[in-house]
């Protein structure tokens, strides 16, 4: 029996299954109805270690879930959120050793045997994409310095459905990268820039680079990319001051800075005091700069965008800790070791490099991603109890 994808808008109502609008779009359950050998084995893997945590029930079934349409009922959560955004993390491993990003004694990385390898990235991403998804966004660690970064993006690019391959990097090795991932298919570019001075750079990242990647947004501009988006962590005590000087890389240049306030992760020693809110930052903004006017967001945006009147770029604002944006989340995560992660600041994962090495077929494989999206929580947990949340570093989760 079909029926229709319900899409969430960002509203301020509380959370409830009808807040939302229907859009002309046509699907059918994930789940086939009789169930295959590898079904039975992800079954039987649910139902071991993991199944206090991950256990999951399918109790309606029905045909081929991608017969009529290219949206799958697999992601689509009990809220009826649809999400077409996956963020895959190619590495744990980084050339920067940022404050908020990493502890200071550094992480236990992940063993190579147990991370996934080029050919289970690309399918598993082309189960999602051939599922719905729309956009993947590769992250880190640090994604560029994976040496077969540029044939990873051809095959993504190559996915039938996809419409966007983007990337967030710190910048240190992308400008030379860039003109050859450009060639492989990357539409769209983010890089981390937290200081405009190279000596705060250098304290914040724990290493020297910040000319490089200066010349990395540059070089993002000149090959045409539109907009290069600057993300930019704003922490009292250390960049606060420099908002504005941020603001004025948006005047002459497709720029779009985006403030993002701090946010708690395991190691990062996060602080209440550190957190410089949207409303401060945006009051700081609006004093320096007068026609400063707010542009029309998409639902499922994470930033609210801003332009001033005769500035080239554009400013935004990611406000997770003050202002979140949980009703109109469309974004999965792919972890580098094959974890799946339906929310940033949820400690809930499941694997799917265990099944997919045990033999999963995609049938199987989709009952498990669309178990743990029909468990996504209406919304994440307040900042205080965030955390206090055993998470994992960002570095593991990736940016």
């Amino acid at each position: 029996m079909r029926r229709y994808v319900s899409k969430i808008i960002a509203c301020p109502l509380p959370f409830t299954k009808s807040n939302f609008f229907l859009v002309n779009c046509e699907v059918e359950s994930y789940c086939a109805s009789r169930e295959s050998n590898s079904q039975g084995l992800v079954r039987s893997y649910l139902n071991g270690s993991l199944a206090k945590t991950y256990a999951t029930s399918c109790a309606t079934l029905s045909e081929d879930p991608s017969k009529d349409s290219p949206v799958s009922d697999m992601l689509i959560d009990s809220f009826g959120r649809l999400h077409t955004y996956l963020r895959i993390s190619l590495t744990e491993r980084c050339n920067l050793r940022c404050h908020y990003c990493m502890p200071a004694e550094g992480v236990e990385l992940t063993p190579s045997p147990q991370l996934l390898s080029p050919n289970e990235i690309v399918r598993l991403a082309n189960l999602f994409v051939s599922s719905g998804v729309e956009k993947i966004r590769l992250t880190g660690g640090e994604p560029t310095i994976r040496k077969d970064i540029e044939d990873i993006c051809l095959q993504l690019s190559n996915l039938k459905g996809l419409k966007t391959l983007a990337i967030t990097t710190n910048g240190i090795t992308l400008a030379k990268k860039l003109p050859k991932l450009r060639e492989c298919g990357l539409t769209s570019v983010n890089i981390s820039l937290d200081t405009l001075v190279p000596a705060k750079f250098e304290f914040i990242t724990r290493r020297k680079g910040h000319e490089r990647v200066m010349d990395s947004i540059n070089a993002a501009v000149d090959l045409g990319y539109n907009p290069v988006k600057v993300n930019c962590v704003v922490m009292r005590g250390f960049n606060e001051d420099e908002i504005c000087d941020f603001v004025e890389l948006t005047r002459e240049k497709p720029i779009n800075v985006r403030f993002i306030e701090f946010m708690p992760f395991d190691g990062n020693v996060w602080n209440v005091k550190k957190l410089v809110p949207y409303s401060e930052m945006l009051d700081t903004v609006a004093k320096q700069f007068t026609g400063l006017r707010r542009l029309k967001d998409h639902p499922t945006d994470t930033a609210k965008n801003f332009r001033i009147d005769g500035f080239c770029g554009s400013v935004s604002f990611i406000t997770s800790m003050t202002e979140h944006f949980c009703a109109g989340c469309n974004r999965l995560r792919l972890l580098a070791d094959g974890n799946f992660k339906v929310c940033l600041f949820g400690p809930a994962e499941v694997s799917l490099r265990d099944p997919l090495r045990l033999g999963a077929d995609d049938d199987a494989l989709r009952e498990v991603i669309g178990a743990a999206v029909k468990r996504k929580k209406a919304s994440h947990a307040g900042m205080f109890d965030i955390a206090r949340t055993v998470n994992r570093p960002m570095i593991h989760i990736g940016g």
